[in-house]
Parts: C-alpha cells; sequence; structure tokens
C-alpha cells in the first residue's frame, strides 16, 4: 500500500469519526452553545421532576417510560443541584428531595416547604386512609366524589367553629389545592377524582398516625413543622 492509500485511509477514518461526532452531538444539542448531554425526553423529564413535587406513570406517562430507563442519569443531574431523586416502582411515583449533606451542615436548595391549610390536612388524611382501605379489598384505581370530601371535612369542624360560610369556602379551596397538587387527579371543576398513588408518599405511615393523633386531640390547627412536610419546586 502506498503513502497515498494509506493518507486516504487516515482521511477516511478521521471523517467517519467526525461524521459520528456530529451525529451524536446532534441528538442532544438542541440549540446554539447547547453543551448539556442528555437527550430531549431526559430533559423533558428532568423539568417534570423539578416543576412538580412528583410525577406519576398515569399523569406524566412520557416522562415515566423515559425515567425508568435510565433513572442513573436523572438521579446524577437532580444530584448536582443537592437533590435526591426517590423511585417508587410499586406505586409509580417518582419525586425528589432535598440532599442531607454527611456531617450535618446544610446545602443550597431550590425547594421550598409546603405549608398544608387544615382542611387540606384534613383531607390528605381522609384521602390517605380511603385508598388504604379500598387498596386492601384489592381495587386498583381509587375514587372519590367532590360530595364526600366536603362532608368530611365538615364533620371534622370544632364545636365552637359557627363561621359555617367560611369553612365551607375554606373546604372548597382545598379540593381544589390538592388537584392542584395532583393529589385528586381529574378536571379542576369535577365532581368526583382518582386518589393519586401519590398520596402514601407524600403521608408514610408514621406521618399519617402523627395527623390521626393531632385531629382526634381536637386542637385548632398544627404548627409548620407538625404539617405534613412536601419539599417542592415552583408548579405549573
Amino acid at each position: 500500500m502506498s503513502i497515498t492509500d494509506d493518507v486516504a485511509e487516515l482521511e477516511g477514518e478521521l471523517a467517519e469519526l467526525d461524521a459520528d461526532e456530529r451525529e451524536s452531538s446532534s441528538s442532544v444539542a438542541l440549540f446554539e452553545g447547547d453543551e448539556g448531554r442528555l437527550e430531549l425526553a431526559q430533559r423533558r423529564t428532568l423539568v417534570a421532576l423539578l416543576k412538580h413535587r412528583f410525577i406519576t406513570a398515569r399523569t406524566h406517562q412520557a416522562e415515566w417510560r423515559t425515567l425508568l430507563g435510565n433513572p442513573g442519569l436523572i438521579r446524577s443531574r437532580l444530584n448536582d443541584v443537592f437533590l435526591d431523586l426517590h423511585l417508587d416502582t410499586d406505586r409509580e411515583v417518582a419525586f425528589k428531595r432535598q440532599a442531607v449533606a454527611e456531617g450535618g451542615g446544610r446545602f443550597p436548595t431550590l425547594l421550598f416547604d409546603t405549608a398544608w391549610s387544615r382542611e387540606e390536612t384534613i383531607l390528605m388524611v381522609y384521602l390517605r386512609s380511603r385508598s388504604r382501605a379500598e387498596e386492601a379489598t384489592g381495587v386498583s384505581r381509587v375514587y372519590v366524589a367532590r360530595d364526600e370530601m366536603l362532608e368530611h371535612v365538615e364533620a371534622m369542624r370544632p364545636a365552637h367553629a359557627t363561621d359555617r360560610a367560611g369553612d365551607a369556602k375554606r373546604a372548597a379551596r382545598a379540593v381544589e389545592a390538592l388537584n392542584k397538587a395532583g393529589l385528586l387527579v381529574g378536571q379542576r371543576d369535577a365532581e368526583r377524582f382518582e386518589i393519586s398513588p401519590a398520596i402514601d408518599v407524600v403521608l408514610p405511615l408514621e406521618r399519617l398516625q402523627e395527623l390521626l393523633a393531632w385531629l382526634k386531640s381536637g386542637v385548632e390547627a398544627p404548627t409548620d413543622e407538625e404539617l405534613p412536610e412536601l419539599e417542592d419546586g415552583e408548579d405549573a
């Protein structure tokens, strides 16, 4: 083989490498100067996790499939901003939490704690208990009527409460808030909602027991620290 042939072969190999590099770059580069390493679907999944309290297989089908395809890569990106990925494949729920520094101290955070109102807390305890009870009978998807929720909140009104109209408005706003949070799945004005499996994530058993004790005690309202903890990014 001549030198000319060697040079031609080398140039061909370099051209192939250059083409492969351009193809690899073009598969993830979405705008001029883009140095990201995630594909479009993975970026959408990362944004969904940052933007929402949680995602589920039902509410974010495409993102859920992408996450299951490579959870380590998404987890790595969240770790870069001091967040942990929690993936519950049984309930098909994924959410992020603030990472805890080893040896104490605190990391900078993108999250804030949501303070739930008394009515919202009552509803979450009701939804959690209702969901667990029906799932124990083999039901996979649990539904609840708006009227049922409003009646339950009304039944929990303290004996000394006299502002019935105000209480009714707060109960209605609580339903809207849980729908916006994704714990009640359905249209905003629906009369019937599906209870999201994420309710178990928001209210684990030990927290549920604490809140049940609070409700039975009849105190006016828990402090922010006593309310259910749910770290959150900014919702849509």
